[in-house]
């Protein structure tokens, strides 16, 4: 080889190499810094996850759901819920076979099972019956026929934090009864906690179970 080669060989090693660095300071290093000065500055709440707090602690993000559950008893895998607590829709199936049955955001993802699997159709009446037997009190029978889709079907991701109005609805008696307050103190709480569409027409109503659970534990202390 040359040395005129190996001199333009240099030349161009030393511009790529030049070009790297300033790419890397520019684009790894000033413009993260810019946008998060800018997020921070503008909308530090979404900037740092729709984080929810409640007496001064980090209690989840509106943003992503989760579970209430009990906590496990020696010897138990699977959780139950803890019906106190306004529960969400199921995150990617029911039980050891499904996706997601605890809203980790490491699994975040739908089945893809299709609407005649045997297993979603299995999970689904399952969920049914266990929606129906949790909300009825004795003074409140929940039907099969009450029991809206999100209450026994995920969402697309998994970790959808919103439930219908109806499911909150449908879990108003038992909430009510398991916390020793008034069915229409409840129901105002799932009211005044209902977002409509946005703009109207975006959407369906919806609520935020965080939201709904952080005001539920205001009112019982």
């Amino acid at each position: 080889m040359s040395f005129m080669n190996i001199g333009s060989t240099a030349r161009l090693l030393g511009a790529g190499l030049r070009a790297l660095l300033v790419l890397t300071v520019l684009c790894g290093v000033l413009y993260p810094l810019a946008i998060t000065g800018v997020a921070q500055g503008l909308f530090p709440h979404r900037a740092n996850g729709s984080e929810v707090r409640q007496d001064g602690k980090v209690v989840g993000s509106s943003l992503i759901g989760q579970r209430y559950d009990l906590p496990l008893k020696a010897g138990q895998e699977t959780p139950e819920p803890d019906l106190k607590w306004f529960q969400p829709r199921p995150s990617n199936g029911l039980g050891t076979n499904g996706v997601n049955t605890q809203y980790k955001l490491i699994l975040s993802g739908a089945t893809n099972r299709s609407g005649d699997n045997e297993d979603l159709i299995k999970w689904v009446t399952d969920a049914k019956a266990a929606v129906v037997k949790d909300n009825s009190t004795p003074g409140y029978r929940v039907t099969p026929a009450q029991v809206p889709p999100d209450a026994v079907t995920s969402s697309g991701s998994g970790l959808d934090p919103d439930i219908s109005p109806a499911y909150a609805r449908l879990q108003v008696h038992r909430v009510a009864e398991r916390n020793q307050l008034p069915v229409e103190q409840v129901e105002k709480l799932v009211e005044d906690h209902t977002q409509q569409r946005v703009l109207g027409f975006v959407g369906e109503p919806r609520v935020n179970v965080l939201a709904l659970n952080t005001a539920l534990k205001e009112l019982t202390g």
